[in-house]
């Protein structure tokens, strides 16, 4: 019995934790309104986790560890039935950022409040959160952008490199759960296209996305120094 209290009062305090590091950001949430959320004391955060730094990484880890692997299952899949033959970029796309999309649907992944953690981590991240999700992502991020070059072998592979940037970075601002559109312009939009809309902004993003995969090559040089470049 004393073995389940631990995992429930471990499991309230991810939880809480979750909910306040998505709504105030790291920097702006307390030990105190964490352990107040929760309805636990600080000895309990202690006992659990020794401090606010490894909580935050706890909260992270519950939930990319799962990500991680959802990611490469899929991709194993889709390159298996490929053979030899590389992947459609398109598959790639939705493989890395559609498995992302769509834990929004999946309440037991931390469904949108997860989502909007990650995506305000990532647009605001502290030294060690940069550095622990780089860790996180790296064996993934590997799998995925050797994909991408066998899937277009055409485009130089820094271009792939920058474009995928682009890609992490557009991801990050949509689910951060920002009202962009009224923040940073005066546009009028329906209240049924609003950011909390996910099921539109699932084929919205991933639509734009592979649009700016498959986008023109910059011109750098001159005519005749960029005439052997071809598009993606």
């Amino acid at each position: 019995m004393a073995e389940v209290r631990n995992i429930d009062t471990r499991e309230r305090i991810l939880d809480a934790a979750e909910r306040l590091f998505m709504a105030h950001g790291y920097e702006g949430t307390s030990m105190r309104q964490i352990t107040g959320d929760a309805a636990v004391n600080l000895a309990a955060v202690n006992y659990h986790f020794g401090s606010k730094e490894s909580l935050m990484q706890e909260v992270f880890r519950r939930r990319l560890d799962w990500l991680n692997e959802e990611r490469m299952r899929v991709l194993n899949e889709m390159e298996q039935a490929a053979g030899d033959n590389p992947l459609k970029p398109s598959q790639i796309v939705d493989g890395f950022f559609g498995t992302l999309l769509r834990m929004a649907d999946d309440k037991e992944r931390g469904g949108v409040t997860f989502l909007r953690l990650l995506g305000r981590t990532l647009t605001e991240p502290s030294e060690f959160v940069r550095t622990f999700l780089a860790d996180e992502y790296a064996g993934v991020m590997e799998r995925y952008k050797a994909a991408l070059f066998k899937a277009l072998p055409d485009v130089p592979k820094a271009e792939i490199v920058w474009r995928f940037h682009f890609m992490l970075g557009a991801t990050s601002y949509a689910i951060a759960g920002t009202d962009a559109l009224r923040v940073v312009t005066d546009w009028q939009i329906e209240a049924s296209d609003t950011v909390d809309r996910t099921d539109r902004l699932v084929p919205r993003l991933m639509s734009f996305l592979l649009g700016g995969l498959r986008a023109p090559l910059p011109q750098f040089g001159s005519p005749a120094e960029d005439a052997d470049v071809k598009v993606a």
